[in-house]
């Protein structure tokens, strides 16, 4: 199989050397360019249209979120992005998934978290790091639970809500075809329509869908790290599985 293709976009000089010299250790992974800001993250792409983009969500001049929707707006792009940040959840991290991003990462995570999610991303499923899980989910429970529904969710069918919940779970697609009792092919037929209909673009954002049309409802009491917390049935583990 051929390597998976990847830039690594950060202006902190020592960060970006060191996620370069990392991958580069993985005869799977290619690095194939580095930059500084998001106008070299977008020139990049354009010059080798690489698998995963890996980019700093907050960069001088152009962000990695203004980077993030050029990219995915460019026609025929087939490039993923794994968004890197210091900063767990924020309103960053927000706009980023409505940009499109397929992943979020903390700098401070193992080696093997960041192989994984760049293997994960490039593979076109979602990966978001244990701690912006955590809190995207109280941060929805908090502020979004009471929102009522979209009217595009009246258009799910019941087995498509069934899939939205467990992807919300983080359930696989061959985990979901053994709990449904289906074939994988009839559980991406499903996917594929309820991003459609949601207008969302990968699992990233179904989850968040999935909270704020309330399909997954917060549980009362203390979560595992303390405060409100997630049902542990919908809980989303920090990566895909595969």
């Amino acid at each position: 199989m051929s390597a998976i293709r990847a830039i690594v976009v950060d202006d902190q000089t020592v960060v970006r050397a060191g996620l370069v010299n990392l991958l580069a250790t993985q005869e799977d992974i290619e690095v194939v360019g580095e930059g500084a800001d998001g106008e070299d993250a977008v020139r990049l792409v354009r010059e080798h249209r690489p698998d995963v983009a890996l980019l700093d969500i907050r960069m001088p001049g152009m962000d990695g979120i203004r980077a993030t929707r050029a990219i995915l707006a460019e026609p025929a792009n087939r490039t993923r992005i794994l968004v890197l940040t210091t900063f767990g959840l924020d309103e960053y991290v927000y706009d980023a998934l409505a940009a499109g991003a397929g992943g979020f990462l903390l700098k401070d995570a193992t080696f093997p978290e960041l192989v994984h999610a760049v293997r994960v991303v490039a593979a076109g499923k979602a990966v978001l790091a244990p701690d912006i899980t955590r809190r995207l989910i109280d941060d929805v429970n908090r502020h979004r639970a009471a929102r009522a529904p979209v009217p595009d969710a009246t258009d799910l069918t019941s087995r498509e809500a069934e899939v939205l919940v467990l992807i919300a779970r983080g359930l696989s697609n061959s985990g979901i075809a053994q709990e449904l009792t289906v074939t994988e092919h009839t559980v991406k037929t499903h996917i594929n329509r309820l991003f459609t209909k949601l207008k969302v673009r990968d699992r990233a954002q179904a989850v968040i869908a999935a909270y704020e049309l309330g399909f997954i409802r917060p549980r009362e009491g203390a979560g595992p790290h303390g405060g409100g917390g997630a049902d542990r049935r919908a809980a989303v583990p920090p990566f895909e599985r595969r």
